[in-house]
């Protein structure tokens, strides 16, 4: 099988180089990869020649416009980048007859209510990032390729920067911290994703499942608020120095920071379809976030002397 992989430098796609490799052979590009293979998504047509000149039999999308304030600045490239060029993606792989596997997200939601989002509720973006997201996903099934769309959340990696990575540096420095509590969704690893991307991928490759859009995330639920305090007493526990005292993490509304972009309360997403359909399990949203920071900290040279 020959798998090209575009965004191979993101957190997504970093993962899926080595997650990848274990179906066959895995042609990388990133945005700044050389002539004559294209990956620049601010160029959609050109993307089209490098599937053609790669002849893939799976396509992997790992490449987005990510920064939800910046896209209210720039819709233009947004679209271009989330809607534009995953459907020139979509028409050259329905031409090649390739599949094609993509991202997106909980932000193509409005995040009202408190329920689970399942995979056909309505959908009702409240910002650029996500209008632009839904336009991909619309574009890629009204191609009539073959596709696989993994809707995920609050993704992290060990690789990079993270909120996690944030609240760290804050709470080294600072006596107070104040975390947004009124949005809930589930953080969940890059490292995860590509493992389920690939399971699911040997899956519709071989006909032993559908494609379609599935929901991927760790399971739980948590707040931002949340998330920081279990990441920070996690570090005190690793021996890593902390001044903000476990009481000084103050939870705040959303309307405590003003952002150029809307986020959605309500970012829980219903996996069942995911679970049941390729027989997965998925692991708690702490489990994973643990395993990042027993990785990014196990070395720090910032731990207290025992």
């Amino acid at each position: 099988m020959k798998i090209l992989l575009l965004g191979k430098n993101g957190q997504v796609g970093w993962e899926l180089q080595r997650a990848l490799a274990t179906l066959g052979e895995v042609i990388a590009l990133d945005f700044d990869s050389p002539a004559p293979l294209c990956a620049d998504f601010s160029q959609p047509q050109a993307l089209a020649a490098t599937v053609r000149s790669v002849s893939p039999d799976v396509i992997v999308n790992a490449a987005a416009h990510t920064a939800v304030d910046r896209a209210e600045a720039e819709p233009e490239l947004a679209r271009t980048v989330n809607a534009s060029a995953p459907a020139v993606l979509a028409q050259a792989a329905r031409e090649s007859n390739a599949w094609l596997l993509h991202y997106s997200t909980d932000y193509v939601f409005d995040g009202s209510g408190s329920a689970p989002w399942v995979e056909d509720s309505p959908t009702g973006p409240l910002n650029v990032y996500g209008q632009s997201k839904l336009q991909g996903e619309q574009a890629i099934r009204a191609s009539g390729c073959s596709h696989l769309i993994l809707r995920t959340s609050w993704v992290y990696a060990a690789r990079g920067g993270n909120f996690a990575k944030t609240m760290l540096g804050l709470a080294r420095t600072r006596d107070r911290l104040r975390v947004i509590d009124d949005q809930i969704g589930a953080p969940t690893g890059a490292e995860l994703l590509a493992d389920i991307s690939a399971h699911a991928l040997r899956c519709v490759v071989h006909g032993r499942q559908a494609g379609g859009t599935y929901h991927a995330v760790a399971s739980g639920q948590t707040s931002w608020h949340g998330y920081a305090c279990h990441v920070i007493e996690r570090a005190r526990g690793l021996g890593i120095d902390i001044r903000t005292a476990p009481d000084a993490i103050e939870p705040v509304p959303s309307t405590a920071f003003a952002t150029a972009a809307r986020r959605p309360l309500n970012s829980r997403l219903e996996t069942r379809k995911l679970r049941e359909t390729f027989a997965v399990h998925l692991p708690s949203w702490e489990s994973g976030v643990d395993r990042m920071l027993d990785e990014t900290l196990a070395n720090s040279n910032e731990r207290q002397p025992p």
